[in-house]
């Protein structure tokens, strides 16, 4: 199958030229998401403040901004570097943590959606709030299965013109026209912290290595996660083994492997 054979070849791209990713993340999320992208073959840089992220992203292959512990000054960063990427033509990834719960947040979310993300990646109950629906989301835990968020990711892609990733027990990607759905994982993931911001960050590593192409670029980053999760899982003991056996997961995973074990339906 294309999308199979796909994965593995753009995981070998990624790696044979190490994009450099200014990766905007939350206080959580900087130490896991770092050695994960280190682990999978990207060169992470933790740049946040005002005075150089905007500076920053136009020098960097991608740009990632998660809201997840968001402050006045974080946002001015987030806002800069957002437009820095959109006019340099790099593509940047939004990942609207919780945005729902405040009106900060909220209008957060809206200011970072019109700089115009190239891919957008959520759980369920964040894509179907982002998508003016009514979700069920408590705080940064998703309470709506991804089955449930399919259409208003949908709606979401179309409005925006972007990717949309819909991360859960089975992941759904959608451009509008198209769509595939990712199974995997283990469930020890949603036990360790700032998986899925870590998640985020791959997702622009692989949209780096192929700007023109961040539908691919989205599901070859969201197959990775699943195949190096659901073997890491099935060693681990609990979520601290899982922890560590997820980084070796991640570095030991080849292009040959990915291809082989990568679940990728469309949709």
């Amino acid at each position: 199958m294309q999308d199979q054979t796909t994965v593995g070849t753009l995981l070998g791209a990624m790696r044979a030229n190490p994009p450099l990713v200014q990766c905007i993340t939350n206080f959580v999320a900087m130490n896991i998401a770092a050695n994960v992208m280190l682990a999978a073959g990207a060169s992470p840089a933790m740049v946040h403040a005002e005075e150089e992220a905007g500076e920053f992203a136009a020098i960097s292959g991608a740009l990632t901004v998660n809201i997840g512990t968001l402050s006045a000054g974080w946002l001015a960063g987030m806002l800069a570097a957002a437009q820095s990427a959109t006019q340099a033509g790099k593509p940047w990834v939004l990942d609207p943590v919780a945005h729902y719960a405040t009106a900060f947040r909220r209008k957060a979310a809206a200011q970072l959606l019109e700089q115009q993300p190239t891919i957008v990646r959520g759980n369920a109950s964040e894509i179907i709030a982002l998508a003016g629906g009514a979700s069920h989301g408590q705080g940064v835990d998703s309470r709506d299965p991804v089955e449930l968020a399919e259409v208003a990711a949908r709606q979401l892609a179309e409005r925006h013109g972007c990717v949309v990733a819909v991360t859960g027990v089975t992941d759904f990607v959608t451009d509008g026209p198209r769509a595939r759905r990712i199974e995997g994982g283990s469930s020890l993931m949603p036990q360790v912290t700032a998986l899925g911001c870590s998640l985020t960050c791959l997702v622009g590593a692989f949209a780096a290595a192929v700007p023109d192409n961040p539908f691919d670029a989205t599901v070859a980053a969201l197959a990775v996660f699943a195949v190096a999760g659901e073997q890491a899982g099935a060693a681990a003991d609990g979520p601290g083994s899982f922890s560590w056996r997820f980084l070796d997961a991640l570095a030991a995973l080849d292009a040959d492997t990915l291809s082989a074990k990568a679940r990728i339906m469309t949709a």
